[in-house]
């Protein structure tokens, strides 16, 4: 199992959730604030198979902001092993 942990701006976060949960995928989206300016976070937390990892950072690099600007990161996503996952 692993943990993905992406954190991207708010502008991207309704599209990469949508796209994420059309590949089904789980996904738990928490407000968050950051960076050198401050701007708006979201950050993702997907639990899934290792097998499935590639697929979703695909997902999330396939989403196309409107107002992208030249030069910006659109998401930084970390990949963490977890030994137990569960759904109550």
């Amino acid at each position: 199992m692993k943990l993905m942990i992406v954190i991207l701006g708010d502008k991207d976060a309704d599209r990469a959730v949508e796209v994420l949960i059309e590949k089904k995928f789980r996904v738990t989206r928490v407000a968050s604030t950051g960076g050198l300016l401050r701007r708006g976070n979201t950050t993702l937390l997907i639990g899934l198979q290792k097998e499935r990892v590639e697929e979703a950072i695909e997902a999330i690099r396939g989403i196309r902001s409107e107002s992208q600007d030249a030069g910006r990161r659109k998401a930084t996503i970390f990949v963490l092993n977890t030994q137990h996952f569960e759904q109550i």
